[in-house]
């Protein structure tokens, strides 16, 4: 039986009281060993981060902050992203991956700004995905990051961790966002998505997950998935992190990151 099976059975014998609650205590659990999680996009403004996260799509965060100086010097407003010259813009994309249809969704959507919104980003939902190459899971990462408007975003990394840790049954991002938005408090709902997502970059990976080093351990019907040893899965932490608290360690002392 696979780890998301066994997460589900569980989850169906728990209260919803029990889950919420046993979501909140992770959030505050993933929060004290993440304290410093954020948005890993580079950005200065609303513009910026919408093109960032369009092109992050089958892309590392990593990569596109390698990109987007230069495509932020050459066009920095959406008037100017706008008369790029094709080719010359889907050179600067290239590294970000399917730079074609990249380069053209940057081109409409920018095209749309000017012509919709004045050049600025709305903070609307209902208005951000009317924008070409502009879905729901784009929307929330600009409203919670460069608006402040709390949003779930359901990414690779909280889809698969959200199953794991028996939250969701669901493969559909919007199931997923409903099901977590009625466990956890709404003003939560962007950090939660930050720490979730560093968790899963750096220690709940997708094929061997360090159950021995997770902060979350006694709390997810998926333990045992991965290394449960503390020695050897502090050894497949990736990135600096604090440590695991006693709450959180499956019945063991706390464990050490590796650096």
């Amino acid at each position: 039986m696979s780890s998301t099976s066994r997460a589900v059975l569980d989850a169906e014998a728990e209260t919803p009281l029990a889950r919420t609650r046993r979501a909140r205590k992770v959030h505050r659990l993933l929060a004290e060993r993440y304290p410093d999680a954020h948005c890993e996009l580079d950005f200065t403004t609303p513009f910026q981060l919408l093109v960032a996260t369009v092109l992050s799509a089958q892309c590392t965060d990593a990569r596109v902050n390698t990109v987007t100086p230069e495509l932020f010097a050459r066009w920095p407003e959406p008037a100017d992203l706008a008369g790029a010259e094709r080719a010359e813009l889907e050179a600067v994309v290239l590294p970000t991956g399917f730079f074609r249809a990249k380069a053209d969704a940057l081109l409409r959507l920018s095209a749309a700004l000017v012509a919709d919104h004045g050049g600025r980003v709305p903070g609307r939902r209902e208005d951000l995905v009317r924008l070409p190459g502009v879905g729901r899971k784009t929307a929330n990462v600009v409203l919670g990051d460069a608006f402040g408007v709390p949003g779930l975003t359901v990414d690779t990394h909280v889809g698969r961790l959200s199953r794991r840790l028996g939250f969701t049954r669901h493969e559909d991002p919007v199931k997923v966002e409903s099901d977590l938005a009625e466990l956890l408090p709404r003003k939560d709902w962007t950090m939660f998505n930050h720490r979730v997502i560093f968790h899963g970059r750096r220690t709940c990976h997708s094929r061997k997950p360090a159950c021995g080093a997770c902060p979350v351990a006694r709390l997810c019907p998926s333990y045992g998935t991965g290394e449960t040893d503390p020695v050897r899965a502090a050894k497949l932490v990736r990135g600096p992190a604090a440590p695991v608290s006693d709450a959180g360690a499956a019945g063991a002392a706390a464990v050490p990151v590796a650096p």
